[in-house]
């Protein structure tokens, strides 16, 4: 009677973000709106008008009127209005009609610059990236900030201020350092004087935004340097474009990546931390959504939806219209992991630490419904750690392994390629676990349920947890005894989840759906079937006195 009983009121609160419905049609752009002013505070949706968009649709007054209404109909209160990118310079008086407009409107409105095409061109890198080391290259970035900052008191730069360039002049000035030492030497100070100080003489009140893409094994190669930069700007936004998972085009992301890499830099940025930013290329209204959702449950303030002209038509148009029948449910899954603490494995990856075979893993151990904290170092005092070949890079490393598998005997999750250090440990220990990991990560999906049900049971004992998934389920662990899980499969997951002392399970409803999900609980034990493509939120409600 109790299971009959549960499994009822769990078909009227399960979570179900990723099915379309007639909210289309309950909840109309006017809400919406109102939504997102009631919400803003908290999280908001934002949109960006590249400077070709400024010209094509913010110019005529039509396009103006046009735009306004989508933004409002998609519950986004904050725009950025690009002033340069890929060569182009907008009219200031497109820039300025636009910004009063919206801001008429009760939109907020800030600028933005993308790098693209400015002075010398990269050799043997981009086509569209610049060489910094070039002086009058240096002196045109700096112009076109000088240009923004006399309109804007914030600007966003876009994810392409980095350099890849390997002309004489960068050899030249490379000197003896490595490419990454003297292309972060080199984009730190262009940072610092080209943008930082220049904008800010024409604008004192000015803040400058930087964002970085979302290929963080990749970043200092390039030139970011994200302590220092963020130390240096404003405020950071994060790259959480993950994108269809399957397309090579794309990178074969693993949806995941969203919610490690804006978790990672919020470690780094701190208050700094703004928002993430995903696109509509190479998604389907699914993965769209998805982005949505991991940038969320990575605690982003902001999510920015780029850009407007992108996603007037086509697939990008039908990714919008299912983001919209969410939005409800994602202002509320915003405040429902606000303020909270992340609970989880440890996985420390090191700033401009090298992957070498590992690149992005952090993505796909994600994906094992393995529950990660990101890190920016390792901590000795880790109550359960994975350590993959980016460790390497902390030179506490050795000793804080050491610790945690001696000195403490609590569990660790090492890669194949780290097995090697099982023969530099004073003493066999029974508490470290082997993840097989051959040349590709993303093989990690052929791990069978009871494979990864082994590697799950020990690494999750320490919070009093059983879980137990097919592979492409992931696990969220909050504070307040708050969890999400989410199936990112293409057909239902039975999942199996139980936490030691729980009284009950207290299910969230973020919509009002239900797709033939079903649920049992017997003791402290939960038994789901998750619909594709969708997930679940609860609190654990503990026993009396735990």
């Amino acid at each position: 009677m109790r299971t009959t009983l549960l499994t009822f009121l769990f078909a009227a609160l399960v979570v179900n973000l990723a099915s379309t419905s007639s909210l289309a049609t309950e909840t109309t752009a006017s809400s919406l709106w109102d939504v997102a002013l009631e919400n803003k505070d908290a999280f908001r949706f934002s949109t960006l008008f590249t400077a070709q968009n400024v010209r094509q649709y913010l110019s005529p007054e039509e396009g103006l009127e046009n735009a306004v209404r989508w933004c409002k109909d998609t519950a986004v209160t904050k725009v950025f209005i690009e002033s340069f990118r890929d060569g182009y310079r907008a009219e200031r008086k497109a820039l300025e009609n636009a910004r009063d407009r919206f801001r008429k409107e009760g939109v907020e409105a800030s600028g933005c610059i993308t790098t693209t095409r400015i002075g010398k061109q990269s050799l043997k890198g981009w086509n569209v990236i610049s060489c910094y080391t070039d002086i009058p290259t240096q002196e045109k970035l700096q112009s076109e900030f000088e240009y923004a900052a006399s309109m804007f008191d914030e600007i966003m730069i876009d994810d392409f201020l980095f350099i890849d360039c390997q002309c004489e002049e960068c050899e030249k000035a490379k000197g003896s350092k490595s490419w990454s030492e003297y292309r972060c030497d080199l984009m730190l100070d262009v940072s610092r004087t080209r943008i930082l100080a220049a904008a800010k003489k024409v604008n004192p009140k000015v803040k400058i935004i930087i964002k970085y893409p979302q290929w963080y094994d990749k970043f200092h190669e390039r030139g970011y340097d994200v302590v220092r930069q963020t130390e240096a700007f404003d405020l950071i936004w994060v790259g959480t474009e993950s994108r269809d998972p399957d397309s090579t085009r794309w990178g074969r992301k693993a949806q995941y990546e969203s919610y490690f890499i804006m978790q990672w830099l919020g470690k780094i940025g701190g208050e700094k931390t703004g928002g993430g930013w995903f696109d509509p290329y190479g998604t389907s209204p699914p993965t769209y959504v998805e982005q949505a959702r991991q940038t969320i449950l990575g605690q982003a303030r902001n999510a920015l939806l780029f850009c407007y002209g992108s996603l007037q038509e086509g697939q990008a148009a039908a990714d919008v219209a299912r983001l919209r029948e969410e939005i409800p449910a994602l202002f509320k899954l915003a405040q429902l992991v606000r303020g909270k603490s992340i609970i989880g494995i440890h996985a420390p990856k090191p700033p401009n630490s090298p992957p070498k075979q590992e690149e992005y893993i952090f993505d796909f151990v994600g994906m094992l419904g393995l529950p990660l904290v990101p890190a920016t170092n390792v901590d000795p005092e880790a109550k359960v750690a994975f350590f993959s070949q980016h460790a390497l890079a902390d030179p506490d490393f050795p000793d804080a392994l050491e610790k945690i598998l001696i000195t403490t005997g609590r569990p660790v999750l090492i890669t194949t390629h780290l097995e090697h250090l099982k023969t530099m440990l004073p003493q066999q220990v029974k508490n470290l676990h082997i993840l097989k990991v051959g040349d590709e990560p993303r093989d990690l999906y052929n791990l069978t349920r009871e494979e990864l049900d082994a590697v799950r049971k020990p690494l999750l004992a320490p919070f009093g947890i059983e879980f137990s998934a097919p592979s492409k389920v992931a696990l969220y662990l909050y504070s307040g005894d708050f969890v999400v899980i989410e199936n990112f499969n293409d057909s239902p997951a039975e999942i199996e989840f139980s936490r030691s002392g729980a009284s009950g399970f207290s299910f969230t409803s973020l919509r009002p759906l239900d797709r033939g999900s079903s649920i049992s609980i017997s003791g402290n034990t939960l038994q789901a079937g998750i619909p594709p493509r969708s997930l679940v939120a609860f609190t654990v409600s503990p026993s009396p006195g735990r």
